[in-house]
């Protein structure tokens, strides 16, 4: 693990500047050799293997949301692309690493981790031991003199509970900068907790739980907190039992923690675009992985897809800008549009797993934007998607 001022052979980096523009792309591919980290085995279970069958989609054509004429090719050398693929019932279309990732490369996955978390949720869910409408506290009792209080495990997952938390990345006070330097992820520089869940406590509610959308991170770790008090045992145990081991991994991933070993439930998972892929293919298959293996019930993935009566609603009226109107957020994916044809997750700096229920495929994208968020790269990378993804529905490709 690096120190404050140790640096990496030959590349300078430290804790300090890990997360620096100039370090993103070997930081996000080397998360291991910075912070502690613990695996999450994919056991003894076969891999499930793609078929090759490539076809020029980068030449593909599309007009971007400021009106630019690009091909998809294109869009992935302007978007800062570590590695990308598409593929279609089982069959790479492309597959991409002009970052100098390769095949089974680890990189961070930032908050498709939540998605990840979400599947492990439902797969509990899917057992009888997690309820959606039970209060946090049912499983962390803790929780009673926090924030959290009164809130419900839907609430944390469709991100609607009452709680003060800041995620705005560009300032340095912001609860979420201040929730790394409690897990170790910066120096600290800030008084207060030195672990995930003592810095979760320490949140304090300043509106009513069940309200409109706002997007915290620090729900996907209570989240964690309670699928972990619900299934007994640490996230890296519970996602390589239910998840990891299930879709036919081609690697295992990891995930970084805390000093007592609390893992970044929010954004700290790391893996290989193939098995991201596979992730996706769950979703696509109703719950159901390529080996055969159920992740989670069909239900989830159904619910996910259609939303609470009021979901959209308060999706609009978030003070979050969500940068997709109609849209919604849902069991810790996002809708990007009216309708549920497409599902994404999502992460800052550009990852993205991309699921397209009607055209079968599933795209995948490992980023290093010198930037967390970046509207024009994250719409044009739908865009491009969304354009392979109507080319295979009507047999262009």
């Amino acid at each position: 693990m690096l120190s404050e001022t140790s640096g990496s052979p030959g590349m300078g980096v430290t804790l300090n500047n890990w997360q620096t523009p100039e370090q993103l792309a070997w930081s996000f591919q080397h998360i291991a050799d910075i912070l502690p980290t613990a695996a999450i085995s994919r056991a003894a279970a076969p891999a499930a293997t793609f078929e090759s069958a490539p076809a020029p989609v980068e030449n593909l054509p599309l007009v971007t949301v400021d009106g630019r004429f690009l091909t998809v090719g294109e869009v992935m050398d302007w978007t800062y692309t570590d590695g990308w693929l598409v593929e279609h019932d089982g069959k790479i279309l492309a597959e991409h690493y002009p970052g100098g990732m390769a095949p089974g490369t680890k990189h961070l996955l930032m908050s498709v981790s939540k998605s990840l978390v979400s599947l492990v949720a439902g797969s509990l869910w899917g057992s009888g031991l997690l309820h959606l409408d039970a209060p946090v506290t049912a499983y962390v009792p803790q929780l009673a003199y926090s924030g959290y209080a009164g809130a419900t495990v839907r609430n944390l997952l469709d991100m609607r509970t009452g709680v003060r938390f800041s995620e705005e990345y560009t300032d340095p006070d912001a609860e979420v900068r201040q929730l790394e330097e409690a897990i170790g992820w910066k120096p600290w520089t800030h008084p207060g907790p030195r672990s995930m869940y003592e810095f979760l406590l320490g949140l304090k509610k300043v509106r009513e739980h069940g309200g409109v959308f706002e997007y915290r991170s620090a729900e996907t770790d209570v989240l964690g907190w309670v699928c972990e008090a619900a299934g007994g045992a640490r996230m890296q145990q519970l996602m390589s039992r239910m998840l990891w081991s299930r879709i036919g991994a081609e690697e295992d991933a990891n995930i970084g923690v805390d000093s007592t070993g609390t893992g970044m439930f929010d954004g700290g998972i790391s893996a290989s675009l193939r098995d991201i892929a596979r992730v996706g293919r769950v979703v696509l298959g109703d719950g159901v992985s390529m080996t055969g293996a159920r992740v989670t019930p069909a239900e989830w993935i159904y619910d996910t897809m259609a939303g609470g009566p009021d979901s959209r609603q308060v999706f609009a009226d978030s003070p979050t800008d969500t940068r997709m109107p109609g849209g919604m957020y849902r069991n810790q994916f996002w809708i990007p549009r009216e309708g549920s044809d497409v599902i994404l997750a999502l992460g800052i700096h550009g990852q993205m797993i991309y699921i397209n229920r009607p055209a079968r495929v599933v795209a995948t994208k490992l980023s290093s934007w010198p930037v967390p968020q970046d509207a024009w790269m994250l719409l044009t990378t739908l865009t491009a998607f969304d354009t392979i993804a109507a080319a295979v529905q009507e047999n262009r490709i």
